[in-house]
């Protein structure tokens, strides 16, 4: 991973601080998953802002749970003119995103309490996902959010062949990946001109 500043490491700390905190009333991670929370959930967030190439524009984060990777999109951007919204149905992790919105003092980031297919069409230049559903129903989701000429920024799991043949079925789109840093096997898609196929 890519070497952090102070005033990012700071933040990721806090973060982190405040998903251990209300994991315990709210599921924001598997209970398991959390004695590698920094490495497993942060870091592999942290991934996927470089490869978007966004330096100012509107970024979209889809069913962002506990904000992975949202809050942390939002954190390595926040000295960049990027506008990031996190769209999120369930009221109480609203409440956990608008509370560390505002005790990490991230005034690029806002919050939609919705679901996917009901917000307005948002007109994203980026949009992020991380274990949120299967690449075709993603797809549908993205499609619905993305601005022409935008790109979808998303973490698959080592099945990510399988679910981009599958996906090739209905749609049509340009391919990047690259390998994850973070789990052997998974890897970081970005997928541009995307249409019905």
């Amino acid at each position: 991973m890519s070497d952090v500043s102070r005033e990012t490491e700071a933040l990721l700390a806090r973060y982190e601080a405040l998903i251990r905190k209300w994991n315990a009333s709210i599921n924001l991670v598997s209970p398991t998953t959390l004695p590698a929370l920094r490495y497993r959930h942060i870091e592999d967030s942290r991934q996927l802002f470089p490869y978007a190439g966004l330096t100012t524009g509107k970024w979209l984060d889809l069913g962002s749970g506990g904000g992975l990777p949202g809050v942390v999109i939002a954190i390595e951007a926040r000295e960049l003119p990027i506008k990031i919204t996190l769209i999120e149905s369930d009221a109480r992790k609203c409440a956990f995103l608008n509370t560390v919105r505002r005790e990490l003092e991230l005034s690029n980031l806002t919050i939609a309490n919705s679901r996917i297919e009901a917000a307005p069409p948002a007109q994203a230049d980026a949009i992020s996902a991380r274990a949120l559903a299967p690449l075709p129903q993603l797809l549908a989701y993205t499609e619905r959010h993305l601005a022409p000429g935008g790109s979808a920024i998303l973490l698959k799991g080592r099945s990510w062949r399988e679910e981009v043949d599958a996906a090739r079925v209905s749609w049509q789109f340009d391919l990047e990946t690259w390998p994850s840093a973070t789990e052997e096997g998974a890897a970081i898609l970005r997928l541009t001109n995307l249409s019905h196929a």
